[in-house]
């Protein structure tokens, strides 16, 4: 049994009474604010008392679940404002509402759920194929066929279209699930002259991705059965999302999949009533000299991970998502910005409490540094091989699928990336189990629209007159994808793809009644749409079942066939290819995998010694194989792997 790590502020519930905890050691007063009504903007207001360690507490008798509060600081320092009630930074829920200040209450919840004997799921990192997923494109689209689209419970119906039926069907036994963590999902008003700042870059004024957190052990109501987009309307009056966030969990588990959460530490949201803010900025951000927040993320802020308060609410974070909700690991968004001490104690107290939880980072943000990562433990998502495989753009930054040497690519460097990057071998890892292989992610172009473009069949400012025709996949994209797969499915590490990865996914610019002057363009940075540019369309998975098929095949194989994904540097001999864009070697004396890049020329090469069959070309069939002769013949962008018998 799994037990739930303790806290060290928020609402201690007791027989009779609640016992509240708050951490302000800059405020000269703090109020607890007890809310009868979500729609209150004032309450009963209660004096705390002063404690130990800039803490304050208060049990107040015959308050319990259900009842909503907050807190008022009093006091001269930066950031606090007594005009400003805010939600408690240790919420286990939040009900929020739909504007850019994300004002907020928190809800004593029952936190007691039952697990059916639920426990963390036990995968080695380089056996993880791991899906990246949004809670809400999932099922938003109603070709999903679920009853509950867009929410956790949508996510957990099965004998659906798309979802959880797709999941199962693809065979993917980890998903990396985008932000979930309570976040402020609405931004300021579009070229809005009286909000705080003037909106000229998001005509949708949402952020649907979830990368501004504003609670920390709170998940997001926003997915749950009492949330709406309404504006101005109030999410998570039920506290629903707790207990359907832990189902959907259980449910992933109960059919052999990990569940990873996308975590932002780095920064917090921008423009609302986040209380950290309000609390105390000298402790919770690093400043500039003049006392404003430092971005390096980007985003408004950056937060001070290396003070004790945050560094105790990060691993009090982490271990409360580990053992309250069977979460099985973390990708950190923009790693780089947490200090390495905080990162050492991260994943030496997590490992404490679950020796296999799976744990992943950015390598970048102030510095891109994977090796650092490495050194420390951790596993990093490896730019390398994306920017070697397919390129770094798809203007003028082409790779190996296209014929193509990136940057300081070559015939080495695709050893390398092939044997895990290892550092060696002039790699950044000193295991492949740090190695995140990968081709496409959340952000920038999906490796379908990468192709579209690079291929030059699409222009990047096009707009597109026929999205299914645009969807549907040619046999060149589909060739190009296929390479892609295999180069991915056969490297050493831990791989990983994004949602739609299979079927060529294109965003599109969706029309709405938002005035978006791009809308019928491919999407590079897809983060403010709440719609059909981001909601997976499960007919174009349909539409595109000979890429979804061999996806499907490619995952079967590297998880029957331990030489894809453990096997030792000694296990490689590379073939000679001379000079061609190309890859070939022998694996455990068993596989033989080519790669042929080449646009244009057929890679022919003759076979090891031994008899030989074919079990992937433009299909992936290990049951059925077909007899190679020698020399092997490979056409232009395609691959082979060769079984010997």
């Amino acid at each position: 049994m799994i037990q739930p790590t303790p806290l060290s502020f928020g609402a201690f519930v007791h027989d009779h009474s609640t016992t509240f905890r708050f951490h302000a050691p800059r405020a000269d007063r703090v109020l607890l604010v007890l809310f009868s009504a979500v729609t209150d903007t004032g309450g009963t207001e209660l004096a705390m008392h002063a404690v130990s360690g800039g803490n304050w507490e208060l049990t107040v008798p015959g308050v319990g679940v259900g009842q909503l509060y907050g807190y008022r600081l009093e006091g001269t320092a930066p950031g606090i404002d007594p005009g400003v009630i805010i939600a408690d930074p240790y919420s286990l829920a939040a009900v929020t509402q739909n504007t850019y200040r994300h004002v907020a209450k928190t809800l004593i919840i029952d936190e007691s759920f039952d697990w059916e004997g639920d426990h963390w799921q036990t995968l080695d990192p380089r056996d993880a194929v791991i899906y990246e997923l949004h809670v809400r494109d999932m099922t938003r689209h109603p070709s999903s066929g679920v009853s509950r689209p867009g929410t956790y419970l949508g996510l957990t119906e099965e004998d659906r279209p798309g979802g959880l039926s797709h999941l199962i069907d693809l065979g993917v036994n980890a998903v990396q699930i985008m932000p979930v963590m309570d976040f402020a999902n609405v931004e300021v008003p579009f070229r809005d002259s009286t909000a705080p700042v003037f909106n000229t870059w998001n005509p949708y004024a949402r952020n649907h991705w979830g990368y501004m957190t504003t609670f920390f052990f709170a998940p997001e109501s926003y997915y749950a059965s009492d949330g709406t987009t309404e504006p101005g309307a109030w999410n998570g009056i039920s506290g629903k999302a707790v207990p359907e966030f832990k189902t959907l969990i259980k449910t992933l588990h109960r059919h052999g999949i990990a569940v990873i959460m996308d975590v932002v530490y780095n920064h917090v949201s921008n423009y609302d009533y986040q209380p950290l803010k309000y609390t105390d900025r000298e402790e919770y951000f690093r400043l500039t000299e003049t006392g404003e927040f430092e971005s390096l993320s980007g985003c408004g802020n950056d937060t001070r991970t290396e003070s004790p308060a945050m560094r105790r609410l990060i691993l009090e974070s982490l271990k409360f998502w580990l053992t309250h909700y069977h979460v099985d690991g973390f990708r950190f968004d923009l790693g780089n910005l947490i200090d390495p001490d905080t990162r050492d104690q991260i994943i030496r107290e997590l490992r404490a409490l679950h020796p296999g939880v799976i744990i992943l980072a950015e390598p970048w943000g102030g510095g891109y540094d994977p090796a650092g990562f490495s050194d420390q433990g951790w596993a990093s998502f490896n730019d390398q091989i994306r920017n070697g495989v397919k390129g770094q753009n798809p203007v003028d930054g082409l790779g190996f699928l296209f014929g193509q040497w990136q940057g300081n690519n070559s015939p080495q460097s695709l050893q390398t990336y092939a044997m895990g990057s290892l550092r060696s071998f002039g790699g950044a890892y000193r295991t492949p189990a740090h190695s995140v292989n990968y081709l496409e992610s959340h952000d920038d172009y999906t490796l379908g629209d990468f192709i579209r473009i690079g291929t030059g069949d699409v222009l990047p400012d096009q707009v597109i007159q026929d999205r299914e025709a645009n969807a549907r996949l040619t046999p060149r994209w589909r060739h190009l994808n296929q390479l892609g797969a295999l180069f991915l499915f056969t490297s050493q590490g831990m791989t990983f793809l994004h949602a739609g990865q299979e079927w060529g996914r294109s965003k599109v610019i969706a029309p709405t009644d938002v005035p978006d002057p791009d809308v019928g363009r491919i999407d590079h940075n897809s983060y403010n749409k709440d719609n059909e540019t981001n909601w997976l369309n499960w007919q174009e998975r349909d539409w595109n079942r000979e890429l979804v098929d061999y996806y499907r095949g490619l995952i079967a194989l590297r998880r029957a066939e331990p030489a894809f994904r453990r096997s030792e540097p000694e296990d490689f001999t590379f073939l000679d290819t001379g000079d061609r864009v190309a890859l070939a070697y022998l694996l455990a004396d068993t596989y033989l995998v080519v790669l042929n890049g080449d646009t244009d020329a057929p890679l022919t090469l003759p076979l090891p010694d031994g008899t030989w069959e074919t079990i992937v070309d433009s299909t992936v069939h290990p049951e059925t194989p077909v007899p190679a002769d020698s020399p092997l013949t490979v056409p232009p962008t395609r691959g082979r792997i060769l079984r010997r018998r």
